[in-house]
Order: structure tokens, then sequence, then C-alpha cells
């Protein structure tokens, strides 16, 4: 279900994310999304790939520790007023939101905004219900 979304756990030090994406670029994995939350001692880099498991596998082989996480991602209007029309969707049927960033991809007039929330099935019913694109793989 969804999207799966790899964290991994970093120092906060210089060149610790390069660190991550050569390791990445050097087994041919192409990222579709990144985001990072940092503390004054540790980082989580937040990045969807588009090859997981191979990317996971890549990462544990250079000892980096990883956790994985299903998203949803959904295509929304590049316009004023597109993300709250989804945030009050959501709010509406009291669908819990973690934590929101955007995807690195843009196609033609829309943006993918991922969203982590707590029942991806029951936020992906919603919004395909109402016609918002869902995507389930990048």
């Amino acid at each position: 279900m969804g999207i799966q979304q790899i964290s991994i756990f970093l120092e906060n030090t210089a060149g610790r994310i390069a660190d991550v994406t050569g390791v990445l670029k050097d087994a041919g994995i192409n990222l579709r999304a990144i985001m990072i939350a940092d503390t004054a001692d540790f980082g989580i880099l937040r990045v969807i790939a588009d090859d997981s498991e191979k990317a996971l596998a890549v990462l544990k082989e250079h000892k980096f520790t990883t956790r994985t996480t299903d998203v949803l991602a959904v295509h929304i209007s590049d316009a004023v007023g597109s993300l709250h029309e989804v945030l009050t969707i959501f709010d509406k049927h009291e669908i819990n939101i973690e934590y929101i960033y955007a995807s690195l991809e843009k196609t033609g007039q829309s943006a993918v905004i991922i969203f982590k929330i707590e029942d991806c099935k029951k936020a992906k019913e919603v919004l395909c219900d109402i016609g918002f694109d869902c995507i389930d793989s990048f």
C-alpha cells in the first residue's frame, strides 16, 4: 500500500548526506523525493527512490541505519489553494498528517506532495474517491 519511504539516520556532520547520495548514485539509484529533519546531533534523511529494495540493500551494505515507512504521494494542481484543498479534505475525514514534503517530480501543471499519515489506506481511498491522482510508484 502506498509508496515506500526510506529513512536514513545520520550524524549531523558535514558530508553525511553526500555520503548517502554518493552510495545511491554509484548503485544507479535515482531519488524521486528527499527531505531531512534534524536536531543538533543527528538527522533523519527521508528519501523515495526509484528502486526501494535495491536502495535499502545498498544502504545496509554500507552500514547506514535505515527504516521503511509507507507514505502517500498525490498529484495536486500547481495552483494557489490546491494544497489547502487536500488538507481540508483530510481534516474533514479526521485524517492526521504526521509530516509532509514535496517531491522532486513536477509534471505539467501538477506537483507531487508526499504525506506521512497514520492510515495511508483511508487517506488514499478518500482522495481517490474525490478524483485525486494518488501515485502507487515513481
